[in-house]
């Protein structure tokens, strides 16, 4: 597992989303790396870790990082959300801290949960994937994109960034629609035993900010911050909001 590392300070560790890579966390990272060492991991099947064979499980991700992370909070974007939370509710000696970008516990709508996706859409990328991979992930960015005051900028930057450290494998984009359909970590929120910061992006079309706040509102020592005219990808247009509010979240949590 090849991480990259940048800037200087306490650390902090970055997860993408899906069929992305740590390398669109660039204007983030500059936006950090004078308060922060920032340990930008590819996940297993992404980027430069397309062939490092660890497969897109919630566990095996989880292990897979930590193996080469110092203990750090983890900031964990959408997919990778999901990911710094199972391994936040696992392993909180290394993981004192978490941050949640655009991230909830659950992304698919349930009677008991009803700021979900339908299950019917990833499906259909799902479905997507096995007939033209390309097509279908462009079809996500733009859902990503949609209703950002910064749409076309951000359409851009995932377009132009999505193949920039290699193509992704069809078979981890599979597992990776999986994960966002299958996984429910909503039972783990209550015993969360680290601090935890929900940042949300009110125009968001993927992630809800409603299930944003909710997740927040069950977790113990939680907080919810909204990007106001920000999507799913605040931190590609609005770095500096997101990286104040991941600054002032970590220093509470100094000793």
């Amino acid at each position: 597992m090849r991480v990259e590392t940048f800037g200087s300070g306490p650390p902090l560790v970055l997860l993408h989303g899906w069929a992305m890579h740590g390398g669109l966390f660039a204007p983030l990272v500059e936006a950090m790396r004078v308060h922060r060492t920032l340990h930008v991991v590819d996940l297993p099947g992404h980027g430069h870790n397309r062939d490092c064979g660890v497969p897109l499980t919630l566990e095996a991700c989880t292990d897979a990082v930590l193996d080469v992370v110092p203990d750090a909070p983890w900031c964990g974007w959408s997919l990778g959300g999901l990911i710094a939370l199972h391994a936040a509710s696992n392993h909180p000696e290394r993981i004192p801290a978490l941050a949640m970008l655009c991230a909830t516990p659950k992304f698919v709508v349930a009677d008991d949960w009803p700021n979900g996706m339908p299950a019917e859409v990833f499906r259909g990328f799902a479905d997507g994937l096995r007939s033209d991979w390309r097509s279908t992930v462009d079809r996500f960015i733009a859902l990503e994109a949609f209703g950002s005051d910064h749409m076309r900028e951000e359409l851009r930057i995932l377009r132009d960034a999505v193949l920039a450290h290699g193509e992704p494998s069809p078979r981890v984009l599979a597992e990776g629609l999986q994960v966002l359909e299958d996984s429910d970590l909503r039972a783990v929120l209550p015993r969360l035993r680290v601090p935890s910061l929900w940042i949300g992006g009110r125009r968001d079309r993927l992630v809800d900010p409603r299930a944003m706040r909710q997740a927040a509102g069950i977790a113990p020592d939680a907080r919810y911050v909204q990007a106001e005219h920000a999507g799913h990808a605040p931190f590609l247009t609005h770095a500096s909001e997101v990286a104040d509010a991941l600054l002032d979240f970590l220093a509470g949590q100094s000793p």
